[in-house]
């Protein structure tokens, strides 16, 4: 693919394949928590993953106030996203993985050192990705790519929280379309707020990646666990949140 080539032939890409080489199975054998955006976070008492590593999810940095701590890292592929909240991604001490796609809204005089590490995720080919550097199916949600994150960095378990698959906002799956007024699907009204442009869910496709990612982590003698309170997503093994985080 032309758009493949050029990327691959690009400082920006290169460097971004060098530093993540760096954390090839870095964890290998511990656990790590992916922390989803649903309304469920509210009820969920996070002091207690506080020394977890940590995958946040786009947005997430809004909650950070009333944590007290940051996420470890932060992963975001989707370009609405990315679009109006790049300044705020940017002002986060933390790595940050983002999708190659979101390159051109970087002004050519960047510092390389302060860059994202930029992954080349894709809408095509339907897989599961054991190598990061390569390309990365984006399986219509940003989980599934922090799953192949935390795979490739050599996690035995995955603990998902806050992982709701439940939207209140019913419309025809990927339509973009424009906030008008608090977010009832996210743990903040100001999530995707009024005047945020977002694309609906595609909750279905989102079950059909959870499904190979499931396949490929028990392939490997590891797991993915979901402890999201109330969550609607049926596909992992269901945990106890306060039980699994004492």
């Amino acid at each position: 693919m032309p758009e493949a080539r050029e990327a691959a032939r690009h400082p920006w890409r290169r460097d971004s394949i060098a530093r993540l080489a760096e954390w090839k199975d870095k964890c290998k054998g511990q656990r790590a928590v992916i922390i989803g955006n649903g309304p469920s976070l509210n009820q969920t008492d996070l002091s207690k993953i506080r020394n977890e590593f940590t995958f946040g999810l786009n947005r997430i940095y809004l909650m950070f106030p009333k944590l007290g701590f940051t996420t470890s890292c932060l992963v975001s592929v989707n370009d609405l996203v990315i679009e109006q909240s790049l300044h705020e991604m940017n002002a986060l001490a933390m790595p940050k993985f983002l999708s190659w796609r979101s390159h051109r809204f970087f002004g050519p005089s960047s510092v390389t050192a302060l860059l994202p590490m930029f992954l080349y995720t894709t809408y095509e080919s339907p897989k599961f990705a054991r190598d990061a550097r390569g390309r990365l199916w984006e399986g219509g949600t940003v989980t599934y790519v922090a799953l192949q994150l935390a795979y490739y960095m050599g996690f035995q378990q995955v603990i998902l929280i806050g992982v709701d698959h439940n939207y209140a906002t019913k419309g025809e799956a990927n339509k973009t379309v424009v906030s008008e007024g608090d977010d009832p699907n996210h743990f903040s009204p100001g999530y995707f707020g009024k005047g945020f442009r977002w694309q609906l869910p595609d909750l279905d496709n989102w079950v059909g990646s959870y499904q190979m990612a499931r396949a490929a982590y028990e392939k490997e003698g590891r797991e993915v666990l979901d402890a999201t309170i109330g969550g609607k997503l049926t596909v992992f093994p269901k945990v106890d949140y306060n039980s699994v985080f004492r």
